[in-house]
């Protein structure tokens, strides 16, 4: 009973009942699909562990992250503007989230460059980049990227987003501000047909400002490119959880008076660190979400990599070396493990370990943009090169001294000795020579 009720699932997510219904069908099968990856993303576990660590991150990093911003804001005398906003985050915690946040600008107050010195400082800046950090490796982990950002590429980036994110957010608020003081404006919200709508509206504004951000992050973080449209509806779906997630939070704890109870002043502490990993769950479901939108082919296997036999593997390797060395003799675009994925119709995380291996044998280098070049001169680089990568170098067995029948001993030396001669030391120079003469 059981398997034809995972047989009938399987076939109404994956095949075509509903699609048969036309567009509502359709719809209802990519949600389905959607909710089917997330659900499966999260009960794997990996998401829920980045969550809690970016809990923790978040408690060493709040302080100087919310200090660095008021530092910048302080200038522009806009700051006081940004702090009303803060108590919105910790509002579903009631009265506690008010407690919390005086709390937390009492201590933002307190901070002063000058009693800090030097190294204090410092370490201020370094807690607020790795908080950074720390999110695009969750963010890099949902999107199946290997490779973080260099560190001069990562600084430079991280501090410009540190520096920019509060001014930006300060300038929006400022603007709605603006816009809220106009006569006409004025008019409509205190007519009796259209005033109704601009109070739903103002109440929606710290909502869009969390879809604004959620977008954003969806779209920068990741060391790859995002389209704007797939961060655009992993925002959207970031920010209707959190509001949904918002209101059934501020419920639960409005009926919780006997777990407080119980936990008495740890009960302040446990539901902060609750609605923390709770946000940061929803922030990397938002991203899995505009991922799984931008690359639909991975909803069914997930983080699963497909498993290439050893000939499927060479032809990965002479694939990969042939295209990094066509692009360095005739520039166009570049080569990197993205483009190299659309090439060849190969996930990227199937790319990735040949890559590397190829990288490890000196076969192939990046440069300071994450593009892939050749290694050395081409005319050095041969196929056997190239092959032995996938072929012997990179075993992980224990077995260092394998005994073998002497039988096949002998059909492996004719093997190698086979490939050795239908080689016969081609270099990867060699082979583009040829391509382009057959072109």
């Amino acid at each position: 009973m059981m398997r034809r009720l995972n047989n009938w699932v399987e076939a109404l997510i994956w095949g075509d009942m509903l699609q048969k219904y036309g567009l509502p069908g359709r719809v209802v099968v990519g949600v389905l699909r959607n909710a089917y990856a997330v659900i499966r993303d999260i009960v794997s576990g990996q998401l829920t562990l980045r969550a809690m660590s970016l809990v923790y991150t978040t408690l060493l990093s709040v302080v100087p992250l919310i200090a660095f911003s008021f530092s910048v804001l302080k200038g522009l005398g806009v700051h006081k503007e940004l702090e009303e906003k803060l108590y919105t985050i910790l509002e579903p915690l009631g009265d506690k989230g008010v407690e919390i946040t005086d709390q937390v600008m009492d201590i933002v107050h307190n901070v002063n460059g000058s009693v800090l010195g030097g190294i204090g400082l410092s370490f201020f800046i370094f807690i607020a980049i790795t908080m950074v950090q720390k999110i695009e490796g969750a963010f890099n982990y949902v999107w199946y990227v290997t490779k973080p950002r260099s560190f001069a590429k990562r600084f430079t980036e991280y501090m410009l987003v540190l520096l920019i994110g509060p001014l930006v957010i300060a300038l929006a608020l400022g603007a709605i501000a603006s816009v809220g003081n106009e006569s006409v404006v004025i008019w409509l919200s205190q007519n009796s047909v259209f005033g109704p709508i601009f109070s739903a509206t103002s109440q929606l504004t710290p909502y869009l400002l969390i879809t604004g951000v959620f977008t954003f992050l969806y779209w920068y973080m990741p060391n790859t490119k995002v389209k704007i449209r797939s961060a655009l509806v992993g925002g959207l779906s970031g920010g209707i959880m959190w509001a949904t997630l918002g209101m059934i939070f501020a419920a639960f704890l409005a009926n919780s008076a006997r777990t407080q109870a119980i936990y008495a002043g740890f009960a302040i502490a446990i539901t902060t660190l609750i609605w923390l990993y709770l946000n940061w769950l929803i922030l990397l479901i938002g991203s899995q979400i505009a991922f799984y939108f931008q690359n639909p082919a991975y909803l069914r296997i997930g983080r699963r990599e497909p498993r290439l036999s050893n000939a499927m593997r060479e032809r990965v390797a002479l694939n990969i070396m042939f295209l990094v060395g066509r692009e360095f003799r005739d520039p166009v675009l570049g080569v990197n493990l993205s483009s190299l994925s659309r090439s060849l119709r190969i996930p990227s995380i199937t790319l990735a370990p040949i890559a590397a291996g190829l990288e490890a044998s000196g076969l192939i280098t990046t440069n300071e943009n994450e593009a892939l070049l050749p290694g050395r001169e081409m005319s050095r680089i041969t196929l056997q090169d190239i092959l032995a990568v996938v072929r012997r170098d990179g075993e992980t067995g224990s077995h260092r001294d394998p005994r073998w029948n002497s039988a096949i001993e002998r059909l492996g030396k004719k093997l190698d000795d086979a490939v050795a001669d239908t080689l016969s030391d081609k270099t990867l120079s060699d082979i583009l020579d040829e391509s382009e003469n057959q072109a």
